[in-house]
């Protein structure tokens, strides 16, 4: 007996670029949701995730605040916690990297990789998951924030658009960490890797202190620092002019035009090197 196949219906693959990005965002969006359901199944990973931030809350209110040089009159606690939003998303962005390598050792990769599925989308998918792991870890250092006396002071648009900065920061750092993990591959490597290079990009920053305050050859690389771009813009988001004054001058470290310029030129620019550079890494995979 001989089994006639009707090629009119038989799937194919997308041959239009509107096709074909359809075809990866829906194919991105199961396996999102994939790792959304793995989230909830351990939660001890997302437990401890949620410490870290916390603890960098406790250590710097109520440790190192009294010996952070003069705010003027900004309170040290609403000057922290905007820094803070900007470190707890890029460092929750190294998920993103410890999740592939920990999918390639368990032999998921090479099972997606034999599926009639976009190359893109198991990146989309754990990008897009851990972007919606930082919102609700935005929200409840926030929480936190407010517990420990952080108020926003320039108004509910401005706070909505810096929680929105916030998660485009952590999606273009998850990006870089999807980078980092295809190209190490093990594990430990990556965890090893990720903090050894995300510290001081976070630490020479406006994250936690003025820049001012800095060693001059510091502040040099601090002023160029992206992340020092993104907190000035979430100190003005959240507490208004008064947040990017310069301590020792009393004037603003930069306009609000300029600032919104270059967070978004830093946002994009990453972007278009790493969401290719890292969609190649997948397809070069053996």
């Amino acid at each position: 007996m001989s089994i006639v196949i009707d090629r009119s219906t038989a799937r194919r693959a997308p041959t239009t670029i509107g096709a074909k990005v359809s075809r990866a965002l829906t194919n991105g969006f199961l396996v999102a949701r994939r790792n959304m359901v793995t989230l909830t199944r351990v939660p001890n990973v997302f437990i401890f995730e949620l410490v870290q931030p916390i603890m960098f809350v406790l250590l710097f209110r109520f440790i190192y605040a009294n010996n952070i040089a003069n705010l003027g009159a900004l309170d040290y606690v609403q000057f922290l916690m905007p820094g803070i939003f900007v470190q707890n998303a890029i460092f929750g962005s190294t998920t993103t990297a410890i999740g592939l390598a920990e999918d390639m050792k368990q032999g998921l990769i090479d099972r997606f990789r034999s599926l009639p599925m976009a190359r893109s989308a198991v990146l989309i998918g754990r990008t897009t998951s851990d972007l919606a792991k930082n919102l609700i870890l935005v929200a409840i250092v926030l929480v936190i924030g407010y517990i420990v006396g952080f108020r926003f002071e320039n108004g509910l648009v401005n706070a909505l658009w810096m929680v929105l900065l916030v998660v485009a920061v952590g999606f273009t750092f998850s990006w870089i960490s999807a980078c980092v993990g295809l190209s190490l591959k093990q594990v430990e490597a990556v965890q090893a890797a990720s903090f050894t290079w995300i510290f001081p990009v976070v630490f020479i920053s406006s994250a936690f202190v003025p820049v001012v305050g800095m060693a001059p050859f510091m502040q040099i690389i601090a002023r160029n620092n992206p992340v020092t771009h993104w907190c000035n813009l979430a100190h003005y988001l959240a507490l208004g002019p008064q947040g990017i004054l310069d301590p020792s001058s009393g004037l603003p470290v930069a306009t609000f035009h300029a600032l919104v310029f270059l967070s978004v030129a830093w946002i994009v620019g990453l972007l278009l090197i790493f969401v290719p550079l890292a969609i190649r890494l997948y397809r070069k995979l053996t």
